[in-house]
């Protein structure tokens, strides 16, 4: 009765860790894929304007204390110097996934009476899709960046009355104007992204925003995303260029997922430490209930080695008995969860996966709990007297 007690305790445990943990890695990575569903990983900008001295003449130990004496530029959008030998300097990197070139800038779309502002980026497609899938956010025509194609939102489809076929006019702040068709309809899950966002082909966009030949940004996705901040320094320190990674630019998001991940590392900590104790225990009254057939085990020659090892079984198979137990029981909760929590319309609410891995660690974290929790009544057993043992 004990035994089926004590495996019951460590069934429900490991159930709770495996449970908990499947279902806050799910909400952590569903959290993840929604911020850099639309974003890439690592940027690279070119670097900024430098503060100039207004007299480069005046000599004085503290001229450059005055703020009369400095003035601050103008941040002007610019390319990326040899941005082709930084590209193919990123792509030849290991923990790069892939990079793609990109000129962004703000335009103006006139269409009759009506203007929009839009924020048009220029990208290579194919390279772009391995960045931000924009074939998955089409909800009308096609993914398709032809010399004169442009790809808008819904937002501002619906602000414009256009559709998919008809032509826009866009226009740039240094005076050149084209005329493009709307190849394809956007929901790019934000409603500003939505107002406000439009793509171009490479060229067509650099011709139009007046960078031939030259690019404003690289945007780049990494191996491990979480490894993102290491590896932008690691890019700036080797190509010279401005690195932000999406870590920098989102730092509260980022340390609310650290929190998150915190919060799970403690539930496990404080079940195991109870599965620990809830073994321990049981064990502490098997010394105490056996202790004449220890001694007589001792008296018969038993090492006390081996009578060590007979405690230190015992601890290991129920832990790892109740891990066994506690992950199906965990794993079918979670189907039961994923059956019955959902969004309004029928969707899962998240992707939730129970991976070998976290089964596996369970059943090793639960069997060297079992493990250490036997320890001090193994020891303990082994110590007993045989002659005091047997007299009780």
């Amino acid at each position: 009765m004990q035994t089926l007690f004590i495996i019951a305790g460590v069934a429900i445990g490991v159930a709770v860790i495996v449970f908990m943990s499947a279902l806050l890695e799910g909400l952590q990575g569903n959290f993840v894929r929604r911020v850099l569903t639309a974003s890439p990983h690592i940027q690279l900008l070119p670097p900024k304007e430098t503060v100039r001295v207004l007299h480069p003449t005046d000599t004085a130990p503290d001229a450059a204390l005055h703020a009369d004496r400095l003035q601050a530029p103008l941040q002007r959008l610019k390319s990326i110097d040899q941005w082709q030998a930084v590209l193919a300097q990123l792509r030849a990197m290991p923990d790069v996934r892939d990079a793609s070139p990109i000129v962004s800038g703000s335009t103006l779309i006139l269409r009759g009476s009506t203007s929009r502002s839009l924020s048009v980026q220029g990208v290579e497609n194919e390279s772009y899709e391995r960045i931000v899938n924009l074939s998955e956010k089409i909800v009308q025509g096609r993914s398709r960046l032809g010399a004169t194609d442009v790809l808008i939102g819904t937002e501002l489809a619906a602000d414009l009355g256009v559709s998919v076929g008809d032509k826009l006019n866009i226009s740039a702040a240094t005076g050149a104007s084209n005329t493009f068709q709307i190849a394809g309809i956007l929901d790019l899950g934000n409603k500003g992204a939505n107002q406000r966002a439009g793509y171009l082909a490479l060229h067509s966009a650099q011709s139009l925003l007046g960078y031939p030949g030259g690019v404003t940004s690289i945007e780049v996705t990494v191996r491990d995303v979480y490894a993102a901040e290491r590896i932008a320094q690691r890019i700036t320190a080797r190509t010279g260029v401005q690195a932000d990674s999406w870590i920098k630019t989102n730092a509260q998001f980022f340390s609310a997922v650290q929190s998150q991940q915190t919060a799970n590392t403690a539930i496990r900590f404080f079940v195991g430490l109870s599965v620990a104790f809830g073994i321990a225990s049981v064990l502490v009254v098997s010394v105490v209930q056996r202790s004449k057939e220890i001694g007589i085990l001792r008296a018969m020659g038993i090492s006390r080695a081996q009578i060590m090892r007979v405690f230190l079984i015992q601890g290991g198979v129920l832990g790892l008995g109740g891990a066994a137990l506690g992950s199906l029981i965990g794993a079918v909760a979670l189907q039961l969860w994923l059956h019955y929590v959902r969004n309004a319309d029928g969707t899962p609410m998240f992707v939730v996966s129970l991976t070998p891995s976290l089964i596996l660690s369970a059943l090793g974290l639960a069997s060297l709990t079992g493990l250490l929790a036997a320890l001090a009544p193994a020891l303990r057993a082994a110590r007993l007297d045989p002659v005091v043992a047997i007299r009780g």
